[in-house]
């Protein structure tokens, strides 16, 4: 169990807005899931929130601005008097100025500073307050950019106009109303704790994310030994993973071939050979790139869902299969739901040197900011949004990144990886009994709106 103030202020955060989850882990719904589902088929997005991507879905039970909003910022945290930007509609399909998405861009973010009290966010005396996001971004590009242009690309919500495939989504299957990133942080941390439940230790896109970088134990090796196949499909143009690739014990055991291009997943998607986890990447970062990525045109991204999706739903696979998109972490972008605190996932800690010249150690026991998150899959509800999560241990408490390895550990038959994992709320319960007939034929098309892009930061 967390120290009694840790879990009070986890059940304070999880309360609020909650709406009631029908997803209960017990042995019924793992089985019934395991009959069933046969592939998992995981999309992983990059850098965007629930409320950037999500805010002006209308689907009642959605915590987002359309519902809820508007949420504001002040421009200037220590100068309340400067005035203050507010969430609304209509966001760029590229974002030419990246967010700051670093540890200490969260928490500036979330908590008001680039260095906040470890001690006083545990015990609860600090809680975010998700009010500096546009200070944060005019203090990185107000040199140059337009005071109202920099609030807007951190601040508005795409309508359901602008982003018609995850509209669609929403519309057809299950969203997440609470799911967070494993990490306050940059996207290869967060990769790497959605396949092995941990960053150990890393903080930022360091040197150790190339080619066997990494010797811990990831869902790829699991998987392998338990009897099941895997292929990781990754855009040759690069920008993500391919994290299978990160991992020696991949090229030890052989399997560095499970790597392939993304062009062969429409292949064997329509072939019907489809292993029982596929990962896929997307290309980031630049202007044609399909993760969603500043400065990635957003109705690029689009595209790439609705490709995927379209292969699935054509393939002979179509009714056992799981399809879970994803994001791997906020990238900078505003969402007013704090992010709850959850346990170490081992005793590693992370330190950089912030923009005010402070060192600050992270501790990796608090989640990232909430991103957005689909089931696709004939067995789950339409137009379903779920609430907060009942993890194994009975506690109430926001899905994460490493929900997935929860989930996945039930359906493969391997053990929670460390202490986060095994906290973590799994889903099988959303598995229906029955599969539905209705299930879309095809996603519409995205279409470019809206675009400025120059530059980018990963």
């Amino acid at each position: 169990m967390l120290p009694t103030p840790f879990t009070g202020l986890l059940a304070l955060v999880a309360v609020a807005a909650a709406s009631p989850s029908k997803c209960k882990t017990n042995t019924a719904a793992i089985q019934n899931m395991k009959d069933h589902i046969k592939a998992v088929v995981l999309l992983v997005m990059e850098n965007r929130s629930f409320d950037n991507i999500l805010g002006g879905q209308t689907l009642k039970g959605l915590d987002n601005p359309y519902h809820n909003g508007p949420y504001c910022n002040p421009y200037n945290l220590t100068n309340p008097a400067l005035g203050t930007a507010c969430s609304a509609a209509k966001d760029f399909d590229s974002i030419a100025d990246d967010p700051d998405h670093a540890v200490y861009g969260n928490n500036i973010e979330f908590y008001g500073t680039f260095n906040p009290s470890n001690d006083d966010i545990v015990s609860g005396k600090l809680v975010p307050q998700q009010n500096g996001f546009v200070h944060e971004q005019l203090r990185l590009y107000d040199a140059s950019v337009n005071t109202t242009t920099l609030s807007e690309q951190v601040m508005n919500y795409y309508t359901e106009d602008q982003v018609p495939v995850l509209t669609s989504l929403v519309q057809n299957f299950v969203t997440f109303n609470y799911w967070h990133s494993a990490i306050p942080g940059p996207t290869d941390p967060n990769r790497l704790a959605i396949v092995a439940g941990s960053s150990f230790g890393h903080g930022s896109n360091d040197a150790a994310f190339t080619d066997k970088g990494f010797n811990e134990t990831s869902i790829f090796q699991s998987l392998t030994e338990n009897g099941y196949q895997w292929r990781n499909y990754h855009d040759p143009a690069g920008g993500t993973g391919p994290e299978a690739s990160w991992f020696q014990w991949t090229y030890d055991a052989g399997l560095d071939g499970n790597v392939v291009d993304i062009d062969n997943f429409y292949v064997d998607a329509a072939a019907g050979n489809l292993t029982s986890f596929s990962i896929i990447n997307p290309s980031c970062c630049g202007t044609d790139t399909t993760s969603m990525h500043p400065t990635g045109l957003v109705s690029l991204g689009e595209g790439l869902i609705k490709d995927v999706y379209d292969a699935l739903r054509a393939g002979p696979q179509w009714n056992e299969t799981l399809f879970i998109i994803t994001y791997d972490e906020t990238g900078g972008f505003h969402d007013h739901v704090a992010p709850p605190l959850a346990p170490k996932p081992d005793s590693l800690t992370y330190t950089a040197t912030t923009p005010a010249g402070e060192d600050y150690t992270f501790d990796f026991d608090r989640l990232g900011g909430r991103m957005p998150t689909f089931l696709v899959s004939p067995w789950v509800d339409k137009a379903y949004v779920e609430g907060h999560g009942r993890n194994a241990a009975g506690e109430t408490v926001s899905y994460s990144a490493t929900s997935i390895l929860r989930t996945l550990g039930y359906l493969f038959d391997f053990a929670p990886y460390n202490p986060r994992v095994e906290w973590s709320p799994s889903f099988e319960g959303l598995i229906n009994t029955k599969a539905r007939s209705d299930a879309i034929d095809e996603l519409p098309e995205g279409n470019p709106f809206r675009v400025k892009a120059k530059k980018f930061r990963k």
